[in-house]
């Protein structure tokens, strides 16, 4: 009987221990995540093309006249991020 519930104490601190540490490194790596959203883009080329798309399909009220694909999927995201800010006429105040 002594045993079995050492062995139930063990059980339990090693599930909250698990659980403590687990949650802590779910806390350590959120912040990743937003530095990613708030990425500075004044000086990426692929936003800055991005922009200047939007911009001009934004006074000609075109969507997209243009189909840009580049090599790598971040250039890509980029530029996405780039078109949308110009085509909504959300211009930040690095050019």
């Amino acid at each position: 009987m002594r045993t079995n519930l050492k062995r139930c104490v063990w059980v339990v601190a090693l599930t909250l221990g698990l659980g403590i540490t687990g949650g802590t490194a779910r806390l350590a790596a959120s912040p990743a995540a937003q530095d990613q959203h708030d990425q500075d883009y004044s000086k990426n080329k692929n936003y800055q093309l991005g922009m200047r798309d939007g911009r001009d399909d934004g006074a000609h009220n075109r969507d997209h006249s243009r189909k840009r694909n580049f090599k790598k999927d971040q250039d890509q995201k980029d530029y996405e991020v780039g078109y949308q800010a110009g085509h909504q006429g959300n211009s930040p105040d690095h050019k």
